[in-house]
């Protein structure tokens, strides 16, 4: 099971992994919304080719992901593929879903 600060350091690797090339037109906040042992809430913000990341709730996201802490940690870890995991119901989005499919080019997932 992932303690907090794994969970933490997950968003923290997504912002040294992101990929402004790949974010072009990109204006949005993304919020998470982690359940179960360790989960919390997160956001990840890109704005003019930049990324920046933090805790709590976020100010209007344009897309909120709400999945089980532990399948989160899966997912950024490649233990889980994220298009299947959504389809299996363990991962829900909410809000922009172009968003959601620009992700993973974006932060080389």
């Amino acid at each position: 099971m992932p303690t907090m600060n794994d969970i933490a350091d997950i968003f923290t690797g997504m912002a040294s992994r992101f990929q402004p090339d790949k974010a072009s037109g990109v204006d949005a906040t993304i919020q998470f919304d982690l359940s179960g042992d360790n989960g919390g809430l997160y956001w990840v913000k890109v704005e003019n080719g930049t990324c920046v990341t933090g805790t709590g709730q976020a100010d209007s996201p344009k897309m909120t992901i709400k999945a089980a802490a532990e399948d989160w940690h899966k997912i950024a870890h490649g233990e889980m593929n994220a298009m299947q995991a959504f389809m299996g119901g363990k991962i829900k989005i909410q809000g922009d879903m172009s968003l959601a499919l620009k992700m993973q080019s974006m932060f080389g997932m």
